[in-house]
């Protein structure tokens, strides 16, 4: 990345998902990454209805992802062909989607100076693992496990939450096993689309694919990695976890289902439809 230069994406960004999150990361790689993100009567105007979610857990959820430098949510949109004019703003470049760039916003930044960088779909077919975050020495290492089939901002909470105990290894079940636990139709995305959603959240220190069964499928990577902490959701109190880490002599915290303040509770199993 350049953080000499200002990159900006314009969107509405109303239901984030891995290939929104692969154009975030490449065009964060062009420089430091502003996304202007639209208000709720821009979607509603654009769309004739409602947004899937409001701004502030658009705005929330966008925060949390490492490859995004700022948000800055938007009362009122502009012109959609044209940047609107934000002080300390200096885009260098308007990243923009393949399905949404047209002459006009072409023009636009050519007559501002601005470079056009377009991204197709091809450019953002695959789901690479993502490296590690880097961590200050003396962290204790944490661990949580689940499907995460449908990353939403509760989950983003729970890891906000959970990497304040440590570094946060987050270990996602593989789809063979999710399929053995929740029965066919699970789970809706592969395990490399789950694990470089997760991976992209600036919380989590690596996201990681469990590879025994059963209730405690994260076993092979839990004695690999030693954490000091497994950290679990009240939903996900059971199977013999608390148990496990008794056994393994490792701390084992239940933490509260509470959204961030100010958001919506949300259920991967509501917004998929189980």
């Amino acid at each position: 990345m350049n953080p000499a230069k200002q990159v900006v994406v314009y969107c509405a960004f109303d239901d984030i998902r891995a290939r929104d999150i692969r154009f975030l990361e490449e065009a964060a790689k062009l420089g430091a990454l502003t996304v202007l993100l639209w208000p709720d009567a821009a979607i509603r105007e654009a769309s004739g209805k409602p947004p899937k979610f409001p701004l502030e857990e658009r705005h929330y959820l966008l925060n949390a992802i490492r490859h995004v430098t700022r948000v800055i949510p938007l009362e009122a949109q502009a012109q959609p062909d044209s940047l609107p004019e934000i002080p300390g703003l200096h885009p260098a470049i308007w990243a923009d989607l393949e399905a949404s760039a047209n002459p006009a916003r072409e023009a636009f930044c050519t007559r501002n100076g601005i470079g056009f960088r377009i991204f197709t779909p091809a450019e953002l077919d695959s789901f690479p693992e993502p490296p590690p975050m880097p961590s200050e020495p003396g962290r204790k290492r944490v661990i949580a496990t689940g499907c995460y089939d449908w990353f939403h901002s509760g989950h983003a909470r729970f890891t906000e939450e959970a990497s304040a105990y440590g570094d946060l290894y987050l270990c996602l079940g593989s789809d063979a096993n999710v399929r053995l636990l929740k029965g066919n139709g699970h789970p809706l995305l592969t395990e490399q689309e789950r694990r470089y959603v997760v991976g992209s959240i600036k919380y989590v220190k690596q996201a990681l694919i469990t590879t025994g069964t059963g209730w405690v499928d994260a076993d092979p990577e839990i004695r690999r990695l030693k954490p000091d902490i497994y950290i679990v959701n009240e939903d996900g109190d059971k199977g013999g976890k608390r148990e496990y880490c008794e056994k393994l002599g490792i701390q084992y915290l239940v933490l509260k289902r509470t959204p961030s303040p100010g958001l919506p509770p949300r259920s991967s199993t509501i917004l998929r439809g189980f």
